[in-house]
């Protein structure tokens, strides 16, 4: 009875992702091609999979760790890559203000934060966004993080946006935005703004 359980756990947890629920067959987007050499070997390195927990980042980090091998093969693109609409980013960073802090929640194995988050951080980056009101937690594929009162979150998927404003929750962008990351965020304080 007890080793059925623990398959049935065992199989609840594989069964959620990013979404709450996904295939066991992975996809390519599962899969980081290799980059052409390692620099400091000049050897090839293996494609990675981002699903192997040797690769996951778990609890409290800065962005820098993104910036690294092996995530900087997909955040440095991912970043470099997004083309945000400028007229909606202005409007943003007239927004801005010093009691606004954000929370971002994400799985470095979840390829829903490998392709928003990037994209979030050059938006944050382009309005000159504080880089230390800007506080990253990553989690494992149950949506665990090992910091205190984790759970108090409530995330329920990832990537998951917090915005805080005079440490007051205003809204959440949750896995994918409505819109656009740069309007979503928009809506959430200009809807807040008193």
């Amino acid at each position: 009875m007890k080793n059925t359980l623990l398959l049935l756990l065992l199989f609840t947890v594989v069964l959620y992702g990013c979404r709450g629920s996904r295939n066991f067959a992975r996809t390519e987007r599962d899969f980081v091609p290799p980059p052409a050499a390692m620099p400091d070997t000049g050897k090839q390195q293996a494609g990675i999979d981002y699903h192997d927990q040797a690769t996951w980042i778990l609890g409290y980090f800065n962005v820098q760790r993104l910036t690294q091998p092996p995530h900087s093969q997909w955040f440095l693109p991912g970043e470099n890559g997004y083309d945000f609409n400028s007229e909606v980013v202005n409007k943003l960073k007239s927004l801005i203000s010093e009691d606004i802090t954000i929370k971002i929640v994400m799985g470095t194995w979840c390829p829903d934060s490998r392709r928003e988050v990037p994209r979030f951080m050059k938006i944050m980056e382009t309005v000159n966004f504080p880089e230390e009101r800007i506080q990253f937690i990553g989690v494992d594929d149950s949506k665990f993080s090992p910091i205190e009162n984790f759970e108090e979150l409530d995330i329920q998927r990832v990537p998951t946006f917090i915005i805080y404003r005079n440490k007051i929750e205003s809204g959440r962008i949750i896995e994918n935005p409505a819109t656009s990351l740069e309007q979503d965020m928009v809506n959430i304080l200009t809807r807040n703004e008193e």
